[in-house]
């Protein structure tokens, strides 16, 4: 089976995860069990805080930071080499709050003038369980149009906003995907695309040009992975269809089949923590995506410690169940 896996962020990174546990082994004999032969992270690079976005303006390079989070989580969890990479300066004139990671891959884009081949190649050293490609190599920035007519210029800025936002462009408009990333889309047998924030970390990558065309014309099974809560600024008092419109709206088209939903139930104690930041948990109105000619597939995905997060064990199980064993999604 090959899979895509699409986004940013911690979403993307709990997806992969989960993912890399099923990766085949070609030395064992075939089994029924569901086994992914290739594992493709397609990522968003429109990041421009923190360490990355000092790093993006200092050196003019891509924003490395979601990139080193998918080394990590398709790396050997233990290895020195992966410790090292996650590794962040707490001290240090300049230092201060870069990580390991992104330094390397800065220093590496500077010396093969190729972010796409830094990537290659820290992808080799960390002996990673797949391929991780950025969305494109354009220096691309996001433009959010309000729903009271202003324009946000800037990915820190529109995860700020407090007004609704209406329309998601990136600038330049009219940049190219990797032809890499098109393929392994082409290839695939399994599509997915989130958890994440909607309008920074999944909604970029569809506007890239070839990305949302190329998974219109796929056969593989395509699933949004619905967020657990909404998210302060972006996405407050979405629903999971509110999500979904939003992204068919920015595709251009209809471009998932299904819609993963977890149906566990928040504690109180982690509700009322999220409500100080004006965050809820996302309300699953099923009927509502069924209209949209999407099919919920409803399950017990919570796994909570200091914030709601996916399981990425029962995430991947089930996503490969789908694919593999579930009946097929209908089309419209």
């Amino acid at each position: 089976m090959n899979v895509v896996a699409i986004g940013g962020g911690t979403g993307l990174s709990t997806v992969l995860r989960g993912l890399k546990r099923h990766m085949a082994d070609p030395s064992r004999p075939r089994s029924s069990k569901p086994g992914i032969t290739s594992l493709t992270a397609i990522v968003t690079v429109t990041d421009e805080g923190g360490s990355s976005g000092r790093l993006r303006r200092d050196f003019r390079i891509l924003p490395p930071g979601d990139i080193r989070n998918c080394l990590l989580a398709l790396a050997e969890d233990e290895t020195l080499f992966a410790r090292l990479f996650n590794y962040r300066f707490q001290s240090g004139l300049g230092l201060r709050g870069h990580s390991f990671g992104n330094l390397f891959l800065a220093a590496l884009t500077d010396i093969t003038r190729d972010f796409a081949k830094a990537v290659r190649v820290s992808s080799e050293i960390l002996a990673i369980q797949g391929q991780i490609f950025p969305a494109t190599l354009s220096d691309v920035h996001l433009q959010a149009r309000l729903v009271d007519g202003r324009v946000l210029y800037g990915e820190s800025r529109i995860t700020k906003t407090h007004v609704p936002i209406r329309r998601l462009y990136i600038a330049p408009s009219r940049c190219k995907a990797l032809p890499e990333a098109l393929d392994a889309i082409k290839a695939a047998h399994l599509i997915t695309a989130g958890p994440g924030s909607l309008y920074t970390s999944l909604i970029p990558n569809l506007l890239v040009r070839g990305i949302s065309e190329q998974m219109s014309r796929s056969h593989a099974l395509r699933l949004y992975i619905g967020n657990l809560m909404t998210q302060p600024g972006e996405t407050r008092r979405y629903t999971a269809a509110d999500h979904l419109r939003a992204l068919h709206e920015h595709a251009g088209r209809r471009v998932f089949d299904g819609v993963i939903l977890s149906k566990s139930k928040i504690s109180k104690a982690m509700q009322r923590r999220y409500a100080t930041e004006r965050a809820e948990p996302v309300v699953n109105d099923l009927e509502r995506i069924r209209e949209m000619g999407v099919q919920p597939i409803v399950a017990d995905l919570l796994a909570e410690d200091h914030v709601a997060r996916h399981d990425p064990g029962r995430l991947a199980q089930l996503l490969l169940n789908l694919a593999a064993h579930g009946k097929p999604l209908e089309r419209s």
